[in-house]
């Protein structure tokens, strides 16, 4: 194991601690009224996941998630090497990706409903839409920090577009572009969480909105507790992962 590595697990198992820590201190602070100790959590979470209803809510998430978060990023990809590479239509579609960036996503979940109804799919369309516009603005500013010597190296080897893109692009801009997916990883499982606590009848963000409703504290922490230990598992390893990259270009 590396030293990076080493430092990395480190920071890692501090932070957690840290984080534990003042979770405790916040319970004794606040009681039983909105929270439940770390140890109460833990214990209830275990008992949760110990019930088939858990796991199916938890496979039509998981679901969702990839399904959207697959679209995001090949649209997103796609989107930002084209306007990346074209001045004219990044000229013209940037500010427009801007402009729709900027608008809340909730006020077009009803947009979404209307479209694909209830199901699923309302729920990866809202899940795709919050990774999009993220992955394509970063692969955008990636292609055109790449070295203007790397894409007249590929038209001198007669390379097309796609074999440029794959043999010269992707590599010379692969950490700027996965850090566009690092977050579009993140938008998207809000998304996809904000599209089942809407308008859904399974999923954890369904379980989590009914836990509100009803002031299940119990389930309440049990799932914001999973949500958070998922999202900062996966952050953390994409970062991790990320630096790799970078330091490998430098």
């Amino acid at each position: 194991m590396s030293a990076a590595t080493r430092q990395a697990l480190r920071g890692a198992v501090q932070l957690i601690l840290l984080m534990l820590v003042s979770w405790q201190i916040l319970y004794w602070g606040v009681g039983d009224v909105a929270l439940r100790s770390p140890l109460e959590t833990i214990q209830f979470t275990a008992k949760l996941a110990g019930t088939s209803a858990f796991w199916g809510h938890l496979a039509e998430t998981a679901r969702a998630f990839c399904i959207a978060l697959l679209i995001a990023i090949a649209i997103g990809l796609s989107t930002g090497f084209l306007l990346g590479l074209n001045k004219f239509a990044s000229e013209v579609l940037e500010p427009l990706l801007i402009a729709v960036y900027s608008i809340p996503k909730i006020t077009l979940y009803p947009i979404l409903l209307l479209m694909f109804g209830l199901g699923i799919a309302a729920k990866i369309a809202f899940g795709a839409i919050h990774g999009i516009i993220p992955i394509a603005l970063f692969t955008i500013m990636a292609v055109r920090n790449v070295r203007p010597v790397f894409i007249k190296t590929g038209r001198v080897m007669g390379l097309g577009p796609i074999e440029a893109i794959a043999k010269i692009l992707v590599p010379a801009a692969l950490p700027e572009i996965f850090a566009g997916l690092r977050i579009g990883f993140s938008l998207t499982l809000i998304g996809t969480l904000l599209g089942e606590m809407f308008a859904s009848q399974r999923g954890i963000g369904y379980l989590l909105m009914n836990a509100i409703g009803l002031h299940n504290i119990d389930l309440i922490m049990a799932l914001t507790f999973l949500l958070t230990l998922f999202a900062g598992t996966a952050s953390g390893i994409l970062l991790f992962v990320n630096r790799r990259l970078q330091a490998q270009v430098r």
